[in-house]
């Protein structure tokens, strides 16, 4: 009978544990990753730059925000760009096909003349979308976008 309450001492500590790792587990918060596809690259030529904001005053271009994030990867590295470890909030995603690679999106005419998107792939009219338009919200764990790039020219 020694021996029993011997085992049952050791699987109740045992048990608390390892209930206390799963708990702790729970507890944790999730990885916060942004995967997101890229569809209908005309081509493998430059770079490839994302842009994520999530401030409506330096959408779409997001060059004078300070807290947004950038991404740039060679157009022939593939069709997938990853954001790892955001902050779970509100995010408006633009992305441009830099095809000759100077760093910006050449126009003619006010009319880009390489491929750009947003996500949530809204209609193109005059000029790009409103960031409402495009906004989507990040929460913890796994979160995709899928882009549509476009071009005009």
């Amino acid at each position: 009978m020694g021996s029993t309450s011997g085992f049952g001492i050791g699987f109740a500590v045992l048990t608390g544990v390892w209930v206390s790792s799963i708990a702790a587990q729970a507890a944790a918060p999730a990885a916060t990753d942004l995967r997101i596809e890229l569809e209908q690259l005309r081509n493998a030529k430059g770079k490839i730059h994302a842009c994520l904001t999530q401030d409506p005053a330096y959408f779409p271009d997001c060059k004078a925000d300070a807290h947004a994030l950038r991404l740039s990867v060679a157009a022939d590295a593939g069709h997938e760009l990853r954001f790892r470890d955001l902050p779970s909030g509100k995010y408006a995603l633009s992305i441009i096909h830099d095809e000759n690679g100077n760093g910006k999106l050449d126009t003619f005419a006010r009319i880009p003349r390489e491929g750009f998107g947003f996500s949530g792939n809204p209609a193109i009219r005059f000029g790009p979308p409103k960031f409402d338009e495009v906004v989507f919200k990040v929460i913890p764990g796994r979160n995709e976008q899928v882009i549509r790039v476009r071009y005009l020219l």
